[in-house]
């Protein structure tokens, strides 16, 4: 008797895996995708934090803690391992978690220390996961990965710049063009790879003084992790439009 076909899955059983998730846009963005029926893994550098930002989420019992640092390789194969062996798959990544501790300083005499940290997590960071999740989305043939950036990383707002705030605005402008090489190589993989300006958000980055709600923030990243198939790759986004870089 030949093996019995298992049934495809439908969109309500697809799993995210949200970095940077117990706080602000993050948080935010695993609300507005488990209230879209998907599994979401709430990503947090401290698991602790992870475990009390879940009790704050409605749709709880569609989000499970897990502890990853983006910076710290073994963290983060020991996460990716422990969603593959809870649900077997991944078809989002949003990768949300960065740092900004390079205030009141300009390129001439930024520490480069704060640089190094910056990249660690902004950009080697997202990398790193990404290349940890890809494995998952090229085997089932579908994959959506949205690299949260800023227009600070893009190269017009950083000619106007003063050259202030500059291992951010590096670390977001190399997130963009990371974007554009991983979409330039899943092309015609069913795997779309965009990145997204949230635009200046009430967080505890962005200050209480932001113009933005975190729901307005997560609307767009949330959008593009849903993308249908056919969508489109290797852009950078504000409020579902494209922007140039």
């Amino acid at each position: 008797m030949g093996q019995e076909k298992k049934p495809a899955r439908t969109p309500t059983e697809r799993v995210a895996l949200v970095t940077g998730g117990n706080r602000g846009i993050g948080l935010e963005i695993v609300r507005q995708l488990a209230r879209r029926g998907l599994r979401v893994v709430l990503g947090s550098r401290d698991p602790n934090e992870g475990i009390h930002a879940v009790a704050e989420i409605a749709a709880r019992d569609s989000v499970v803690a897990q502890g990853i640092d983006v910076a710290d390789p073994a963290s983060v194969a020991r996460a990716i391992g422990d969603v593959r062996s809870r649900f077997g798959r991944i078809d989002v990544l949003v990768n949300n978690a960065g740092v900004l501790i390079d205030g009141g300083q300009t390129a001439s005499g930024v520490s480069l220390e704060d640089v190094q940290k910056t990249l660690d997590v902004n950009l080697i960071g997202a990398w790193r996961v990404s290349q940890g999740v890809l494995p998952l989305m090229r085997e089932q043939r579908y994959g959506r990965i949205v690299n949260v950036s800023s227009s600070m990383g893009t190269l017009s707002e950083a000619a106007a710049s003063g050259g202030g705030w500059p291992a951010y605005r590096l670390s977001k402008t190399a997130l963009n063009a990371l974007t554009i090489l991983l979409a330039a190589e899943l092309h015609g993989e069913n795997v779309l790879v965009n990145a997204v300006s949230p635009g200046w958000v009430r967080t505890r980055m962005g200050g209480a003084g932001a113009p933005r709600s975190v729901e307005e923030g997560a609307d767009t990243p949330v959008w593009l992790a849903t993308l249908p198939d056919g969508g489109p790759s290797g852009q950078l986004f504000l409020d579902r439009k494209r922007i140039d870089w």
